[in-house]
């Protein structure tokens, strides 16, 4: 950043490559860091009407012998209505912790559970497939490692004919593809991957729903880049889940979410984002961002920030990529609609989430960083004092403010002093060094760039801000000799 020869500025071209390659590098640290973050999670499946029809049940913590009885009762009821009545109540008790660890003490109870869902009576069936999901969704290891002999035929019924059967079966799945290694060993060879495209051409929008939360835990799993993912890109996956998040009447925010997440960790993988590139991932996200800035303006409906992460995140990462630049002028977003649209859904999630608004900073960061036309839209939209009102919340802020000010003297007139100057000011106040180092490194581009700068800083006791930090006597001479550079030529 600065030089620790007193007096002495380095070449021009050298500052400006050392300040880009450093924000680079912390870019990189900081997307590897996001990239590890995960969101692996349970869900819980019930049915409405059956949860109105049990109010007031109180889940109860069976016994050996109560669950003995339930299992014999459902497997040799002399009535349906008898044996379907054993299985719901001990669903009702495999709500509890402590009935799940009893049950799978209890020899042969699973091998029972297996054969009432094998059944060819579809209730049983049912009944049998919600104690397993019952299961699935425990936080005990042991209980969902004893679920894995019902796995390949919960995997077989994704071929069944009804929806609600395979919408309850993908949700356990994904439940216990989370949890275990040792299910997704046996699922892979068993065929999931295929099986999971098969579904992903159902009309049933809670089936595809389902399917993408399946999905996405299938992709969360530690071993997913080597034995997973290029599955999923060989397959007719990533087409189709493209198709799913084009906008337009037929887009289901929930349908969308589920498999912008999936999308979002087949990119952080980094297996071959080239081939998602060249399948329209670009365009399409492209698209999808300028129609959630519409519908956030339409809608005070909640849930499009669900949906707003996900699409900011594999745009961000996208756009990092070699293919983003090659495929450029295909992409649709290369023009100032896609500025004004980010800054639509910065000042949504201002209001609606803020803890995202550092995501959607991201991707304005990673459009400016090589395109100097995105960096004219920042500017002829008048955008860079909303910019500056989103300090507080990330310093991408001034990250985002040196892609533009490197993009060489025109840019930096446009940006100075206006209320840049100001900021800059209190920036250097702060406490955080990472800020203050980052204030400084614009502060250079505009002094380099701009000979007017350095004088005008001066005159608002910029000296002042800057005596406040370590390495006082270099800060001042570096300042006082860009000030002679500008003046003398």
């Amino acid at each position: 950043m600065w030089s620790r020869q007193r007096g002495r500025l380095k070449p021009l071209c050298c500052g400006v490559e050392e300040l880009r390659c450093r924000r680079r590098e912390r870019e990189a640290a900081l997307r590897k860091a996001r990239r590890e973050q995960q969101l692996v999670s349970k869900r819980l499946l019930r049915d409405e009407a059956l949860e109105e029809a049990e109010e007031g049940c109180v889940a109860m913590i069976f016994g050996e012998a109560e669950i003995q009885q339930f299992l014999q009762l459902a497997q040799r009821g002399t009535e349906e209505k008898e044996r379907e009545g054993a299985l719901v109540s001990l669903r009702r008790g495999l709500q509890r912790p402590e009935t799940q660890q009893t049950f799978i003490r209890l020899e042969g109870s699973i091998r029972t559970l297996v054969g009432l869902l094998t059944s060819n009576q579809a209730l049983l069936q049912l009944e049998a497939a919600r104690c397993l999901h019952e299961l699935s969704h425990s936080e005990q290891s042991a209980v969902v490692e004893a679920c894995l002999p019902a796995t390949s035929y919960l995997l077989t019924y994704l071929s069944g004919h009804s929806s609600d059967f395979i919408e309850l079966c993908l949700y356990t799945l994904g439940n216990l593809i989370v949890e275990s290694e040792a299910v997704r060993r046996q699922l892979l060879p068993q065929g999931i991957v295929p099986a999971l495209a098969a579904c992903i051409q159902s009309p049933h929008l809670t089936v595809l729903e389902a399917l993408g939360y399946a999905l996405s835990q299938l992709l969360q799993a530690k071993e997913a880049p080597e034995k997973i993912i290029p599955s999923v890109l060989g397959s007719t996956l990533p087409q189709h889940m493209l198709q799913l998040l084009q906008p337009g009447p037929k887009l289901n925010l929930g349908v969308a979410v589920e498999f912008a997440w999936c999308l979002h960790y087949i990119i952080c993988s980094q297996v071959n984002n080239a081939l998602l590139i060249t399948q329209g991932a670009l365009s399409t996200l492209g698209l999808l961002l300028l129609d959630l800035a519409g519908a956030v303006q339409r809608t005070e409906d909640a849930g499009l920030e669900l949906l707003a992460c996900p699409v900011l995140r594999c745009l961000s990462n996208l756009l990092t990529e070699a293919a983003a630049e090659a495929v450029g002028g295909q992409l649709q977003l290369r023009d100032e609609r896609v500025v004004a649209a980010l800054f639509i859904l910065l000042q949504f999630l201002l209001q609606k989430q803020p803890s995202l608004l550092p995501e959607g900073l991201w991707l304005l960061n990673n459009l400016t960083a090589n395109s100097p036309s995105f960096c004219t839209s920042l500017l002829s939209l008048d955008l860079i004092e909303p910019l500056l009102h989103l300090l507080s919340v990330s310093n991408v802020v001034l990250t985002v403010l040196c892609n533009v000010a490197e993009k060489g003297p025109a840019y930096c007139q446009r940006l100075w002093p206006g209320p840049l100057l100001s900021s800059l000011l209190d920036t250097l106040a702060f406490s955080d060094t990472e800020v203050v180092g980052q204030s400084l490194e614009l502060l250079q581009l505009l002094f380099l760039y701009q000979p007017g700068a350095a004088q005008a800083f001066l005159q608002q006791s910029g000296l002042q801000a800057l005596q406040r930090h370590e390495e006082v006597a270099q800060l001042q001479d570096r300042v006082h000799a860009l000030q002679q550079t500008a003046l003398h030529g």
